[in-house]
Order: C-alpha cells, then sequence, then structure tokens
C-alpha cells in the first residue's frame, strides 16, 4: 500500500504494534481523548500523517456507525504499516482493557459481602456520570441549534416509546431522514485528504461482507440454534450500529445480553462503571460481558468471540468507504443525513440514561448525591475518569454502611 498524503515513510508492523501498545497503556478519557493522544504521538511527534490528513480521517471514522477512536487507530496502522500494521494497531491499543476486564470478570462472582456489594453500588452510580458526561458533551456539539435539539427529542421520546433494539434503530435511521429534510446547508466536512490505495473492488467486498453478516448471522443462529452464533451476532449487532461514540453501544449491549438474560444487570452496570477505570477503547467492555454471559461460550472463549464480533463491523465499514469518501464527503445530502443521526444519537444515549441506568441505580438521595458528585467532578473539575472511579466505588461502600 502507498504511503498517504503527509504522512512521513512506512513502517513495519512491529513499529505499529509498540506505538499503539503505549497508547492503549497510557489513553484514558475515552474517545475524544484517544483522538488528542493519537494527534500528539502520530502527527505532531512521529509525523505519520499531517494534519489536514489527519483532520480528514477523524472525519471519515466518525461519520461512520462503529468505535471512531480504534477505527482510527486501524486506518493510522494500515496506512503506516499496510494490513498487518491495521491488525497490530488494533491489538496492541485493545488488549491492555481487554485483558484488565477480563481478569476482574474471573473474580466479579467471588465479590461479595458489604464490601463489595458497595463497590458494585459504586460502580453503577458511577456509569450514571459517565453517562451523562457524554451526553452534555454530545449535545454541545451534535445538537447546537433547536432543529438537531428537537431531532434529539425526539428520538429519545421514540426510544423510550417503543424499547429495546428496534426502538434503537428506529430512532437513528428517523433522525437521518429528519436531518435530510431539516439539516441541509451549514459548513461541510472538515479536513483534507487522505490517499489510502484501497481499491474499489476491496471496498465493495467488505461491504458486502459487512451487510451479508448482519442479515445472515440471526438467520444462521435460528437455523441451526448455535449459542455461540447468537452472541456473535448480538455483539455484531451492537457495533454495527453505534454512531456517535462508544458510550452509544451502552444501550445496544444492555438490549442484547441483559433483556434475553444472558447477564444480570447489576453485573452489566458494574463491568460499565469499571471500564471507565481502565485506558484504552470502551468497546473492550465487550470482553467483560462475553466472559460473564450464561449460557456458555463464556470464559476466555465468550470474551475473545465478543471482543472480535463488535469490532468486526466499524472495520469493515471503514475499508469499505475508504476508496469512496472523498467523494460522497462533499454531497450536501450525506452531510444533512448525518447531522441528523448524530443528533438523534444523543437522544437515544438519553433514553439510555433513564433506562437502564437511572431506573436501576438511583434508589434514594444518597446514590443521587453520589452521581451528581461524580457527574460535577468530570465536567467542571475535570477530574479523571480512573478518579472518579475510585470515588464512586468509596462512596458506593459508604452508602452500604
Amino acid at each position: 500500500m502507498e504511503r498517504a498524503e503527509g504522512s512521513q515513510g512506512r513502517g513495519g508492523a512491529g513499529e505499529v504494534f509498540l506505538t499503539f501498545l503505549k497508547l492503549g497503556l497510557t489513553s484514558f478519557g475515552g474517545p475524544i481523548a484517544h483522538l488528542g493522544y493519537y494527534r500528539e504521538e502520530l502527527v505532531v511527534k512521529r509525523r505519520w500523517i499531517d494534519e489536514a490528513g489527519y483532520a480528514d480521517l477523524v472525519a471519515l471514522c466518525q461519520f461512520l456507525p462503529g468505535p471512531a477512536s480504534s477505527q482510527t487507530g486501524f486506518a493510522l496502522g494500515l496506512l503506516r504499516g499496510g494490513p498487518l500494521g491495521a491488525l497490530a494497531a488494533w491489538v496492541a491499543f485493545t488488549l491492555p482493557s481487554a485483558i484488565a476486564l477480563y481478569l476482574l470478570a474471573l473474580g466479579a462472582g467471588d465479590i461479595g459481602g458489604p464490601l463489595g456489594d458497595g463497590i458494585l453500588t459504586g460502580l453503577k452510580i458511577v456509569a450514571v456520570a459517565i453517562v451523562a458526561q457524554a451526553i452534555w458533551g454530545m449535545a454541545r456539539s451534535l445538537c447546537p441549534d433547536r432543529t438537531r435539539a428537537g431531532i434529539a427529542l425526539a428520538a429519545l421520546l421514540l426510544v423510550l416509546a417503543m424499547g429495546g433494539a428496534l426502538g434503537q434503530v428506529a430512532a437513528i435511521a428517523a433522525g437521518g431522514l429528519a436531518g435530510l429534510a431539516l439539516c441541509r446547508g451549514g459548513a461541510g466536512m472538515p479536513g483534507g485528504l487522505v490517499i489510502f490505495p484501497v481499491s474499489r473492488g476491496v471496498g465493495m467486498v467488505c461491504l458486502a461482507l459487512f451487510g451479508l453478516l448482519l442479515v445472515g448471522l440471526p438467520l444462521a443462529g435460528a437455523l441451526t440454534g448455535s449459542q455461540g452464533l447468537a452472541v456473535f451476532d448480538a455483539f455484531y449487532r451492537a457495533g454495527a450500529l453505534v454512531f456517535g461514540g462508544g458510550h452509544v453501544v451502552l444501550p445496544l449491549l444492555e438490549s442484547a445480553v441483559v433483556d434475553p438474560g444472558w447477564v444480570t444487570p447489576d453485573a452489566f452496570l458494574a463491568g460499565y462503571g469499571a471500564a471507565q477505570a481502565i485506558p484504552g477503547p470502551i468497546f473492550t467492555f465487550a470482553a467483560y460481558l462475553g466472559a460473564v454471559l450464561e449460557p456458555t461460550p463464556n470464559g476466555l472463549a465468550g470474551a475473545a468471540l465478543a471482543l472480535v464480533a463488535i469490532f468486526l463491523p466499524g472495520f469493515l465499514l471503514l475499508v469499505g468507504a475508504i476508496p469512496f469518501w472523498n467523494v460522497f464527503r462533499s454531497r450536501p445530502t450525506a452531510q444533512a443525513l448525518m447531522r441528523g443521526a448524530n443528533a438523534a444519537v444523543v437522544g437515544l444515549l438519553g433514553a439510555a440514561l433513564y433506562d437502564p441506568l437511572w431506573t436501576a441505580t438511583i434508589l434514594g438521595p444518597a446514590e443521587f448525591a453520589l452521581a451528581l458528585t461524580g457527574f460535577l467532578l468530570l465536567t467542571v473539575w475535570k477530574t479523571p475518569s480512573w478518579a472518579v472511579v475510585l470515588l464512586s466505588g468509596a462512596g458506593g461502600v459508604l452508602i452500604g454502611l
């Protein structure tokens, strides 16, 4: 593969792996912070790509469903080291947090007594604060006017009325249609030009495989009765429908694993809260869920299956979109559709803040006070998320006394 405009030569998969392993061990703060770490390490220090090219790459990954920061890292690895570089970037950036959450899952069944119950309470409460912070930040950037605020509100009401995965998909689709009708005009997509020599043929194969898996996995699971296929489908579908950042995966995964009884609500919320205390992508929460699933596959096999399934659709879409991006991004209809869909994502996350987070966690004034404290620490005092998680765990223990 050729290099992108602005990059400074090619490197090997080993160089990519070590660079992204450092990022995977130190990148706290969520997807937006990860993009800042990438820029400092790979644009400013190493000069793998120039500023304009990096801005264009980020725009592409934010446009697509999937984990934007992991997709950006995958693309940078592809740019620097070819297909093996892309794989190395993903493995290195994902592995530290996936291992940490898998180890947490191994000990989750041993947590008990007043101390363990208090820690779990604190982890569930901090999830409320984290998601509220995500909504606050996303609403400011994705709903800056009355039209998009209205789309977000309509999406929230639609999800609450319909419930489940169907309501979530309907809200995003309706938001995109509303954007086409109401959100035309305005500034275009930012960035310069990134040239990836991914052929249109390869792109079409990846897009076709994405669609085939999206449609074929539930059919294959129903025909065979395979629990493994059902698990892969659940996590694949969650990864395929995430617009607007990693936190949006929360309601999708909740529908996928809690509704059928594979994971208890308490274990789900505790794991999500713990995922905020570690570096790396939020999508590695899937490793925790895969490990604690009932029935099998679970443990290490379940963790690996869930992890691959949730990341795969975003990477297929990314490689599929690369050959067509520079033409598509300039079309006003595409920009309008994404303005509406992104606004709907804010409403989707708002509905998740209410149910399951608020209804299952905020049971009295003490829980409310702890959640509000966590929210203010994150948004006003800019406290690192890992520190807020630790404080909330201690607060949960005090509540239980």
